[in-house]
């Protein structure tokens, strides 16, 4: 796993923003300006997590999948990105209230600050806002598209917390939670990215695809830190999913492939949650080879979003996107 997913470089992800570092600005400015309520203590739970910062890995995608499909700079895409980045942060502030979660980013979240009711409610404000953003831009096939994805991202939270606890799920059960969770909402982007470009047909199944792949990529790659990061670079506390009774693809391997104490070790640190068993686990994840297994199919993933680009004309953009499929494998955040 250490192979394969070695520390970035810093300059990686800044290269691939100043390919769309315009467009970047304008969303920036467009969240500022579309977050303003009446509501103070919206503006101020919103603020704290929108103003938290993060990898803004979802509105780059959008431009950048924008401008590789041919949009001009300052297009539909910024109101597009700030859309797809609502979404996300809302889905965030409800996950955090679901896991009760103390930490993200490096900082407490919302509901440590306001308390659980705060954060789900000004959830469903950036939900209902990035809504009437969508109105706005006027196409029923965005619409169609960011309706489903939501309602698909909303079964895939309650898939995994049916799956809370259990030692028993199988890997391709795992992957369809992922997708719902994660990667639909990277398609999403890259699809209506394409579609508010003009793009033909061809070209928004492309970067549909591609949007899917690297969001399987990313997710895989992110349960896999849950091991093997620090707390300090991954923003968060190491063991989380654990904690959470959240069986993730390197335990699922683990419990195929360990002797039977670590299976009897992992299973029983799935049941109760907790992370009493954290050492323990992490060494059978490493004798099992869990973390190699994971991000070998990371980087299947991540080979097959790059693979999808072919039919899309070669610019600085569509290098970009290739460029973030390789930061996805080898981010340590």
């Amino acid at each position: 796993m250490r192979g394969c997913m070695a520390a970035q470089s810093p300059t990686l992800l800044d290269g691939i923003r100043g390919s769309v570092a315009t467009d970047l600005a304008a969303v920036d400015s467009t969240i500022r300006r579309e977050l303003t309520s009446d509501v103070a203590l919206v503006n101020q739970v919103a603020e704290y997590i929108i103003g938290a910062g993060g990898k803004r890995l979802r509105p780059l995608l959008v431009l950048l999948a924008a401008r590789a499909s041919g949009a001009s700079a300052l297009g539909a895409q910024v109101p597009a990105a700030v859309i797809i980045e609502f979404i996300h942060t809302a889905t965030l502030l409800h996950d955090d209230v679901v896991d009760g979660s103390q930490q993200r980013r490096g900082r407490h979240t919302a509901n440590h600050v306001w308390g659980n009711s705060a954060s789900v409610l000004v959830g469903d404000f950036l939900y209902s806002r990035a809504f009437q953003m969508m109105v706005k831009l006027g196409s029923l096939q965005v619409m169609d598209i960011m309706a489903n994805a939501t309602n698909i991202i909303a079964e895939g939270e309650v898939l995994q917390l049916m799956h809370a606890g259990d030692p028993d799920i199988t890997e391709q059960r795992y992957l369809d939670v992922i997708y719902r969770k994660t990667a639909r909402l990277f398609e999403s982007g890259t699809e209506i990215a394409a579609v508010l470009s003009g793009a033909d047909t061809r070209t928004q199944v492309a970067l549909a695809t591609y949007g899917r792949r690297l969001g399987n990529a990313f997710q895989l790659v992110d349960d896999s830190l849950d091991y093997r990061s620090s707390a300090a670079e991954l923003g968060k506390n190491i063991g989380d999913d654990l904690a959470e009774g959240k069986p993730t693809l390197p335990l699922i391997h683990a419990l195929r492939t360990g002797t039977a104490e670590q299976r009897r070790l992992l299973q029983g640190a799935i049941e109760k949650g907790g992370l009493d068993d954290l050492p323990a686990v992490i060494r059978a994840i490493e004798s099992c080879g869990g973390l190699e297994y994971t991000a070998a199919l990371a980087q299947g993933e991540a080979d097959q979003a790059i693979a999808a680009l072919e039919p899309i004309p070669d610019s600085v953009h569509k290098q970009a996107l290739r460029e973030l499929a390789e930061f996805a494998l080898s981010r340590s955040y």
